[in-house]
């Protein structure tokens, strides 16, 4: 019997499938959502900080908990922690997710522009909304 799968709310590059197989994980259950009172926010890492009347666009995907653990123990990505979400599938109602972010969030100044090329070509790939594509920088 498979492990019980769980909702995460992936708003960077784990939004792409072949990213997640490609680090061991059955990704399932694609819904293009978003999260309300978030803003994207790129440094030398993406991170969501809370930001009143904004909202962030990413992918709800089911994985396992073992899953989960393995890709943000991976070398620059043991730094982010689990939060809970209300994350809104563009059909259906709120669900529940996991998203994990960045304790100490980047400085305004910080930009890592290759990320950010990579991050508006999945984000292209999968439908979202042309204006938020544009933000991404």
């Amino acid at each position: 019997m498979d492990p019980r799968q769980i909702d995460g709310f992936f708003y960077g590059l784990f939004m792409d499938a072949q990213v997640l197989r490609q680090a061991g994980a059955k990704p399932s259950n694609f819904r293009r959502a978003y999260v309300v009172d978030f803003a994207l926010r790129i440094g030398q890492r993406a991170t969501l900080v809370p930001a009143p009347g904004d909202r962030a666009y990413g992918m709800l995907i089911s994985l396992t908990h073992a899953e989960l653990e393995r890709l943000y123990s991976a070398p620059g990505l043991e730094v982010y922690r689990p939060e809970a979400v209300a994350a809104h599938p563009f059909e259906g109602e709120a669900v529940p997710a996991l998203c994990y972010n960045l304790v100490q969030a980047p400085e305004p100044h910080e930009r890592n522009p290759e990320y950010a090329i990579r991050l508006r070509r999945v984000l292209e790939n999968l439908g979202f909304p042309v204006e938020y594509v544009a933000s991404v920088k």
